[in-house]
């Protein structure tokens, strides 16, 4: 599906991790040449963890429990699997200004809308990349983390959205860093939303941010 010059791509069942990098790097070198669309790739993966740039090998509780990647990203460890929507999007940001700081804080503004979409107040934090659901209390919980690469000005990776994963696999790691507190999806919230919910509701927020889509 291609709507003004942006691509949209559904992957059915679980995509491995090398695949998707491996196919983003051809894809991400093909928008720079100009001989391919922008893309923004809906996928699950199998369970596993990525490290990014910034990872503390003392984050890794658990190294032999999941396959463990190098993401290449910016940020920390993060986990992947069933049930969670993970998102690459592949922009052209010499279209689209230049600026790294906006297009990340387009993430996750995009992320903040799709979640309202569902009466789910999504916050940013200082200090903490992603997107945050107080719980009360004091008690705050990760729905979403956002991981962005740039390369000749082309984007790839992106975000993931927790629909209904299995939160214990979080367990193995200390997610992006941060010990002080949990994670959470949309089921755990107490929501019946599945995938294509969500996936709706993240094609209808894009235009008002990205554009490119009627």
């Amino acid at each position: 599906m291609t709507t003004n010059n942006i691509e949209w791509k559904f992957s059915e069942g679980l995509t491995g991790y090398e695949d998707a990098i491996g196919f983003m790097e051809a894809r991400v070198e093909a928008i720079h040449k100009g001989t391919a669309n922008e893309l923004v790739w809906f996928l699950e993966h199998p369970p596993l963890y990525t490290a990014g740039t910034s990872s503390n090998t003392n984050d890794l509780l658990a190294p032999k429990r999941f396959p463990v990647y190098n993401a290449g990203r910016g940020g920390q460890y993060t986990y992947h699997g069933p049930g969670q929507r993970v998102v690459y999007v592949m922009l052209d940001l010499t279209n689209r200004g230049k600026d790294v700081r906006k297009y990340v804080a387009d993430l996750e503004r995009w992320v903040i809308e799709t979640l309202a979409e569902f009466n789910v107040t999504g916050e940013k934090r200082d200090g903490r990349i992603g997107v945050w659901v107080d719980r009360g209390a004091g008690r705050e919980e990760k729905i979403a983390a956002i991981g962005v690469r740039i390369r000749k000005w082309v984007t790839f990776h992106g975000i993931c959205i927790n629909v209904e994963p299995d939160l214990e696999h979080y367990s193995g790691i200390v997610p992006c860093g941060i010990s002080a507190h949990g994670v959470t999806s949309l089921v755990d919230l107490g929501l019946t939303a599945n995938m294509d919910d969500l996936d709706a509701a993240l094609k209808r927020t894009w235009g008002g941010i990205f554009g490119g889509q009627d």
